[in-house]
């Protein structure tokens, strides 16, 4: 408006990034002097504050992956989520795994201070419910930018931060034709999915065998129904007690983020910095603290008897390991970093996403009771018939089932350019639309190769393009962090300095 300073933020997405986001940039802001370099913060998002699609689900069932230690939503207070925790009556430890239901009261919480906060300071922080469709150039002469919401409104923004996270289930192999079948869930959250649209005591087959085919598996049995799990991989995660912060400094993983990028025996060298790091803790070999049962459920026995013994050290390293190869990561030449992803898939996909413990021990209890099986291969045919779900597997008889659940995860978020370049959308690609494949070292976009950065940057999953393990929610909030400094900038440059947990990318491999 006409006689204000201060620029206008859009935030989209009020999940963990976005509310971590918002609370950062308010501190940094509510510390200086007025008038402000920015004076209006709108989140956009059809969900209240940290209900999102990870976190906001109140049944208590569903368990945080990582240690209550790692949650918190400021880089510079790692305590402050067991802070908040303590004080609303929880006695547990750091490194327990508390409800999902808890970090969204904790977002929730956090914002309303955050707002508060900023009312004192002069800085309108609002909450717009609706979704972000698009990002475009201001027609007005203004400069900066139009974000386009599903009501059909226009928010304009100087600086937009997109903070969305995963949204759209993947599809699994085999069900493209029953995406909108009523017996056919494509997602197990909500959990109340479960809970109201299954008929008492089914039969169910779950698509997946992961952390989310875990949560399927335990909202299931526990409501009487018979679950079947079912992956190309037929594999269950490793056991740990939590992901937690690590005991102590690895010097071994330090070495990661100085390895040679261009060295063709990286794979190698990477490997032998986590076994060095892995014997700092336990003289055991690593191959002692693992099972190599070839059965997934007696391996998960074997492993979740490990984890309570307390006779594998690997979990501790977990953590480090991430952070140390997220910031290899920007080094790597093109195509390098997926070659590495795909060598070291074994690792993502059993260790750094491996269950807790406590809900390694129920799920064994449902496999011994008989209310859970796994079974391969995958299924190579299905059909719908008579009121009942029939899957045929190679080598065995077919089976029906009345329900099918899509537990196989969420395809990672993607902005699209349009055809001209001048607009970014949000969900889905525009006719000739092009992905955008890849960001600035201090996450901004810019619409090819040459272009000026745009004043839009992307926190959170959606740095997947360019940062590995871009769920890691340490590494969310320091980016959060970095981005919100630059924003609380009293007068931005064109050039913002690279963020300091991110090293930038050789010249040659900017992408667009």
């Amino acid at each position: 408006m006409k006689g204000e300073t201060g620029r206008e933020v859009v935030v989209i997405g009020g999940g963990v990034a976005g509310t971590s986001l918002v609370l950062q940039l308010v501190r940094a802001l509510a510390g200086r002097r007025p008038p402000h370099p920015v004076r209006a913060v709108r989140v956009v998002d059809p969900r209240p504050a940290g209900w999102g699609l990870a976190f906001g689900d109140e049944d208590p069932l569903l368990l945080c992956n990582s240690a209550a230690e790692l949650n918190s939503l400021l880089a510079d207070r790692p305590g402050d989520f067991v802070d908040h925790l303590r004080a609303h009556g929880w006695t547990g430890s750091a490194k327990d795994c508390v409800p999902r239901a808890r970090m969204a009261e904790y977002c929730a919480d956090r914002a309303d201070r955050a707002r508060e906060q900023a009312g004192r300071a002069g800085i309108v922080v609002e909450h717009v419910r609706a979704s972000a469709e698009s990002i475009g150039t201001a027609a007005d002469g203004r400069g900066g930018h139009r974000v386009r919401l599903s009501t059909g409104e226009e928010l304009y923004a100087d600086d937009v931060v997109v903070c969305t996270g995963v949204q759209r289930p993947r599809v699994p192999r085999g069900f493209a034709e029953f995406r909108h079948h009523p017996r056919y869930l494509d997602s197990p959250y909500p959990a109340s999915r479960i809970r109201q649209g299954l008929r008492p005591r089914s039969r169910v087959l779950v698509l997946g065998s992961r952390q989310s085919a875990a949560d399927a598996a335990l909202l299931l049995c526990r409501d009487g129904h018979r679950a079947t799990l079912s992956s190309p991989s037929g594999k269950l995660p490793a056991v740990r007690e939590s992901l937690a912060a690590p005991l102590h400094a690895y010097p071994p993983l330090e070495r990661i983020s100085r390895l040679d990028p261009a060295d063709p025996h990286l794979e190698a060298r990477l490997v032998r910095c986590v076994v060095e790091a892995v014997r700092l803790q336990d003289r055991r070999p690593l191959r002692r603290q693992v099972s190599h049962a070839t059965d997934p459920v007696r391996r998960l026995r074997e492993e979740t008897a490990l984890a309570e013994a307390g006779a594998c050290a690997w979990p501790d390293v977990i953590v480090p390991v991430i952070e140390q190869v997220i910031e290899l990561a920007p080094e790597l030449p093109a195509g390098r970093l997926e070659e590495l992803s795909a060598e070291f898939a074994w690792l993502t996909d059993r260790y750094a996403t491996a269950l807790a413990r406590v809900n390694a021990r129920r799920l064994l209890a449902h496999f011994d009771s008989g209310a859970l099986r796994l079974v391969r291969p995958y299924p190579r045919a299905v059909s719908f018939e008579g009121g009942l779900w029939r899957v045929e597997r190679s080598g065995a008889a077919p089976e029906t089932y009345d329900y099918v659940i899509n537990a196989t995860g969420f395809e990672r978020p993607v902005l699209h350019w349009d055809r001209e370049r001048t607009a970014l959308h949000l969900e889905g690609a525009p006719a000739g639309g092009t992905a955008v494949s890849g960001l600035e070292a201090d996450l901004r976009v810019r619409s090819g190769p040459g272009a000026p950065p745009q004043r839009v940057w992307v926190v959170g999953v959606g740095t997947h393009v360019r940062i590995p393990f871009s769920n890691h929610l340490r590494n969310v909030v320091r980016q959060a962090r970095q981005v919100a400094d630059r924003l609380a900038e009293p007068t931005p440059s064109p050039d913002f300095s690279v963020i300091s947990a991110i090293r930038p990318m050789p010249s040659g491999d900017r992408p667009s």
